[in-house]
């Protein structure tokens, strides 16, 4: 099924018509875009200073930091981000706006045509769309969000970068980026470019050495968290240092701890450049600012909620690995009234590693419902719930969101605080179920 649709007919058949130019295999080869792009007259070669943000954890919500930070200053901002959660759109935001049906429609067009037929990613070529799309609308700034990887992902193919950032490193898509942290490490930074600053979030000891030996093969200047930067909570607020001073920020609006990181990261990648100042209030107003839907979104009106008891609430984040069930276990127990109950909604894409997902868990949620993943290769929910309750925690399957949360609200006892997870396609859903689309 192709990975995204839409419900004007002329959009959608378009994005079939590229989703079929899909090889079998996926090859990491720049080759195939690198033709494309030149046959659009190279496209990448003009665009906007642009900031590149690479990392498995977190690299969407640092985007969402610098693109509310810049906006704040009163910058025009394009953003080019994926996967997208509810309509394809979303991957593209033009000068503060999501890209419209008409003008997606040209831009596939154009792009699919020029391509001749040729085998190529989907994302390939929708990266193609947004860059011809980055070069012909006016822009002050170019946020680029990594797809995956670094080194040979498609957005690797840009000449420069006004600055670069790698956001939380953790195992995921090991069969295309390699087993280890380390070799994962080594693919992220494969963004590294000549005389470009290449800030760097906080990282172990091993991983923040590969890095720095790519980074110093390629030339780039490194900016370690923890010796060229930091951030600190304290007394209600996020304290950031660097050389060129002192930052008192008040905490980010996006909810857990391990956002304060993220933000840090924007911070200290804005600050890594000149070209586009940002003043002290921008950076506090860009703290508030700061939108990325599905990241621990609580769903407080609509459809979904109103399935739930009276004094329940409802949460989503699309959350899919190990170190994001950390971040998310962590962030959702400060949210839990004394003697409330978590009760865990979970879909999974097949290649994930759910037991180590949902190991951190333990203890912290009280049931667990597995359901599908609409529209996508996903562990079957049987296979998940016995996965959760070899963990401990007890688990039934429902055959979809709206059945999982009507079984919920048929259960007795304190209302409790339902989290929807393990999966963004299914965060992704539930937005669409409950009418909150990204905008």
């Amino acid at each position: 099924m192709p990975p995204a649709r839409s419900d004007n007919p002329v959009l959608d058949a378009l994005l079939r018509k590229a989703y079929d130019l899909h090889p079998t295999e996926i090859e990491l080869t720049l080759d195939r875009l690198e033709q494309l792009l030149d046959r659009l007259g190279n496209p990448h070669h003009r665009l906007p200073p642009v900031f590149h943000v690479a990392g498995t954890n977190g690299k969407g919500s640092t985007c969402a930091f610098l693109r509310a930070c810049l906006e704040a200053q009163g910058y025009r901002v394009h953003v080019y981000t994926s996967p997208h959660l509810v309509r394809f759109n979303e991957r593209i935001r033009l000068a503060g706006h999501l890209v419209d049906d008409d003008a997606l429609i040209l831009l596939l067009k154009d792009v699919i045509g020029r391509n001749a037929g040729a085998p190529i990613t989907f994302f390939e070529l929708t990266t193609a769309a947004a860059f011809l799309a980055f070069a012909t609308v006016p822009a002050d700034a170019c946020i680029i969000e990594v797809g995956m990887g670094g080194r040979m992902d498609a957005t690797n193919l840009i000449p420069t970068a006004l600055v670069s950032g790698i956001s939380q490193l953790a195992l995921d898509h090991q069969l295309w980026l390699g087993p280890t942290i380390l070799d994962i490490a080594r693919e992220k930074a494969g963004i590294a470019r000549r005389g470009v600053p290449l800030v760097t979030g906080r990282h172990s000891a091993a991983v923040t050495a590969r890095i720095a030996e790519v980074a110093g093969l390629a030339g780039a200047r490194l900016l370690i968290r923890g010796q060229d930067w930091d951030a600190a909570l304290y007394e209600g607020q996020l304290h950031y240092r660097d050389e060129a001073g002192r930052l008192a920020l008040p905490l980010p609006r996006l909810a857990g701890a391990h956002q304060h990181d993220n933000a840090a990261l924007a911070v200290a990648m804005l600050r890594a450049q000149g070209v586009l100042p940002i003043k002290d209030a921008g950076f506090k107003a860009g703290m508030g600012w700061a939108e990325w839907p599905a990241r621990l979104q609580r769903l407080d009106a609509g459809p979904l909620p109103d399935l739930l008891p009276a004094g329940s609430s409802l949460w989503v984040d699309g959350g899919h690995n190990p170190a994001a069930g950390r971040a998310l276990a962590d962030a959702v127990r400060p949210l839990l009234a004394e003697g409330q109950p978590l009760i865990v909604v979970a879909g999974m894409l097949a290649a994930k590693d759910a037991e180590g997902f949902l190991k951190p868990f333990v203890g912290l949620a009280s049931a667990l419902h597995a359901v599908p993943v609409p529209g996508h290769a996903g562990h079957d929910p049987a296979v998940l719930a016995a996965s959760a309750a070899a963990l401990g925690i007890a688990a039934v399957t429902a055959p979809d969101l709206r059945q999982a949360l009507k079984a919920i609200a048929r259960s007795k006892g304190t209302p409790p605080l339902v989290l929807i997870t393990g999966s963004l396609h299914l965060a992704g859903k539930a937005l669409a179920l409950n009418g909150q689309p990204p905008v």
